[in-house]
């Protein structure tokens, strides 16, 4: 992967941190696209990355201009790693329907609008990459889940979707489905689970690298379980 440009949106989250560090001592050029402003520490830097904080990929005109932007500073994108989104735990019953909305810009709507904005880079790419992160939970709903299940399962059509109609141009789309990430936030929520049977970020980073690799050139339209022993 040296000298592929990767553009990561959520980048300065667990899983985008992982995948940047993972990425970048591949070789790889990025582009660390976030809501967030500033930037943790401990993330890649030097002339190879591009930090680009403060952007609300929701906005389609701000998506693009930070695509764009990414194209502009390294000649091109071979890859768009989308992990911008959220998540809630709410019954339909007393719940707020706002939180339906909420979750479907967060989740849908941000990769919706940077993979748009992508496309036609991609298509200049000689192996252009989308990788998406759906949602194991969005394969069976359980309780409460129901506003985040159903914006994750709106990421699992628009890859597929999204994959056929730009298989011809040599352009894949593919997405991984973890159970439980074990992140700082997810252990404090549930402080009696058994993290080990969680997924570590630097194992799903190392599944979506490989999607977003030239040697996936076979995996389109994939929706990959990364589940652990959950």
């Amino acid at each position: 992967m040296a000298g592929r440009v990767y553009a990561i949106t959520g980048a300065f989250g667990a899983l985008g941190s992982a995948v940047a560090k993972a990425a970048h001592a591949q070789g790889a050029r990025l582009a660390l696209i976030d809501f967030a402003k500033q930037a943790p520490q401990g993330l890649p830097t030097g002339d190879d990355v591009l930090v680009l904080g403060g952007v609300d990929l929701t906005d389609a005109d701000q998506a693009a201009a930070a695509i764009d932007a990414v194209a502009d500073r390294f000649g091109g994108l071979d890859a768009l790693i989308n992990i911008a989104g959220g998540f809630s735990w709410e019954k339909h019953e007393g719940g707020d329907g706002r939180t339906w909305h909420r979750l479907f810009l967060m989740n849908v709507q941000t990769a919706s609008n940077a993979s748009r904005a992508a496309i036609p880079h991609l298509k200049r790419s000689a192996a252009g990459r989308i990788v998406n992160v759906g949602a194991n939970a969005a394969l069976k709903a359980a309780l409460g889940m129901g506003p985040y299940a159903a914006s994750k399962a709106g990421v699992h059509s628009l890859t597929q979707a999204l994959a056929e109609e730009l298989k011809a141009d040599g352009v894949t789309v593919n997405a991984v489905l973890p159970s439980i990430i074990d992140t700082p936030a997810n252990r404090a929520d549930m402080p009696n689970s058994d993290f080990a049977a969680w997924v570590a970020p630097a194992d799903l980073a190392a599944v979506m690298l490989f999607l977003a690799s030239e040697q996936a050139r076979a995996v389109i339209g994939a929706l990959v379980p990364v589940t652990g022993r959950v």
